[in-house]
């Protein structure tokens, strides 16, 4: 007898890893998953829709989520037959590259408001039903940046490696409960994501930054960092197959 699909909710998936990965899980040949595909504006499910083809509304469902209200993951996981949620797959993110005299506070706090408080506020949310059930899976999107630091993303880099601590700390305690933990820190992933961060930067201004930060900033990261996603980036699609590894075996 077929065990039943376990629930896998995937946060951003409007487009790369997140979009990626509910379309790979949800067009699994043996319908192993039930996918509930996030983003925190609907106005977006275009392109994950298209992608889904056959298994929308079947193996997949589009909700609304926004990582950073408590009211929205509340809204979202009622949505969820049951409340119960198998597999979290923590992808939402968002980046903020530059000189750091150049950025604002309220720049930096909203980075660890998706990036940190955003992973952390719905493992809050799933964490009670799978130590009542006494099993799940954690995947944590992280970075390569969660592990060694990167000029110019200090802040990014930063809230990467609040990520590591707090799920390396939690993994510890959740072993009794038969629930498992699981960081995946990609390198340079060429994504939507990465391409507008990087043209936004190119023509922001950084005001109070001086002259000659400006120019390192300008000729010698910015060509240095193209020339890497160029080089060595990886796809979406390299990341989705070692996540799909990971939630398949656990």
């Amino acid at each position: 007898m077929a065990e039943p699909p376990r629930t896998v909710l995937i946060s951003g998936c409007s487009t790369g890893i997140g979009l990626e990965l509910a379309v790979q899980l949800a067009q699994d040949p043996r319908q192993r998953f039930q996918v509930v595909a996030t983003m925190r504006d609907l106005g977006k499910k275009g392109m994950l829709e298209a992608a889904a083809r056959e298994a929308l509304g079947q193996t997949l469902t589009v909700a609304q989520l926004d990582v950073c209200s408590d009211e929205s993951v509340a809204q979202c996981l009622s949505c969820i037959q049951g409340g119960e949620v198998d597999v979290l797959v923590n992808n939402a993110g968002v980046g903020l590259v530059g000189p750091i005299e150049g950025l604002s506070l309220a720049a930096m706090q909203k980075v660890f408001d998706t990036n940190f408080f955003g992973a952390v506020r719905l493992v809050k949310a799933v964490l009670p039903g799978m130590k009542k059930r006494r099993q799940g899976h954690i995947v944590v999107v992280s970075s390569v940046m969660g592990l060694q630091g990167v000029v110019f993303n200090e802040v990014y880099a930063a809230s990467k490696f609040a990520l590591e601590g707090f799920f390396e700390s939690l993994a510890i305690q959740l072993l009794q409960f038969n629930i498992f933990v699981s960081l995946v820190e990609p390198g340079p992933v060429a994504t939507e994501f990465e391409g507008k961060l990087m043209e936004q930067v190119s023509t922001a201004e950084f005001p109070g930054t001086d002259p000659d930060t400006l120019r390192y900033f300008r000729d010698s990261y910015l060509p240095a960092s193209r020339e890497l996603f160029r080089n060595v980036g990886q796809s979406p699609q390299d990341v989705v197959q070692l996540i799909c590894q990971e939630i398949s075996f656990a």
